[in-house]
């Protein structure tokens, strides 16, 4: 499957509908662990002059701006060591701005109102089987969809559970339910190590500068990189007449 998404009918009927339920097509949450924290993952975006998109991809500051003010946002729904079943359960919320029994994500979606959200979820329990892993995205995509937000999907990097069966369980879902898939096992797996450091699981490091070909061996800026692809992909493909 491609890195960047080809914008579904049903993404748009979502968008549109969403549109109707107040959410700010300005916006987007991201859902997530490590991987997902603003230190490391968008905020650069929202810091002119700490990142380099290049000639290449000048195009790309005409959603920088379109989305300003949520790269680097800091998330209800992201926080080292969620997993698929932690983003659901109101136990992990921030207790000082969530609801009663609110799970983070439905905290995030009532308090952003965002028109989209990137749900990137690499850490599972060990040992647990893949399809509670399935059970649980599923759950995350329904009530994402149910509040009018656009769930954009997205693989890992890593092959911690040995088979790529959370790869491909993701990539399973996003096609059953017509939603849009940011494929970054695609975009780092030919990175020297495929993007990983030693540990197997975080990703190398270097700035976010897009036209340095040394910093680009690296997993973190094609991270920075193809997600703001995929985002300018998906609201162009929701906004724009197909």
């Amino acid at each position: 499957m491609p890195i960047i998404p080809v914008v579904s009918d049903t993404a748009r009927e979502i968008y549109q509908r969403g549109l109707a339920m107040g959410n700010n097509p300005h916006a987007f949450s991201k859902v997530g662990d490590c991987q997902n924290v603003t230190t490391y993952f968008l905020a650069t975006f929202d810091e002119p002059g700490s990142y380099s998109l290049g000639k290449k991809y000048a195009y790309l500051q005409d959603t920088i701006d379109y989305f300003h003010g949520s790269f680097g946002r800091e998330s209800l729904a992201v926080k080292p060591g969620f997993n698929v079943a932690a983003v659901l359960s109101p136990l992990r919320s921030d207790k000082t701005v969530c609801k009663a029994n609110e799970s983070p994500l439905a905290c995030e979606l009532r308090v952003h109102r965002p028109a989209f959200a990137i749900i990137s979820l690499e850490q599972w329990w060990g040992g647990k089987p893949t399809d509670d892993y399935g059970t649980y995205l599923r759950q995350i995509v329904e009530y994402t969809i149910s509040q009018g937000v656009v769930p954009i999907l997205a693989t890992k990097a890593d092959n911690i559970e040995g088979d790529n069966s959370i790869n491909r369980t993701i990539a399973e879902i996003a096609y059953e339910y017509d939603i849009p898939l940011w494929n970054f096992w695609r975009a780092a797996h030919p990175l020297p190590n495929h993007g990983l450091i030693e540990d197997g699981f975080h990703l190398t490091f270097a700035g976010n500068r897009f036209d340095d070909p040394v910093a680009m061996k690296s997993a973190w800026p094609w991270r920075n990189l193809t997600a703001l692809q995929v985002l300018d992909a998906v609201r162009r493909g929701v906004t724009e007449t197909p």
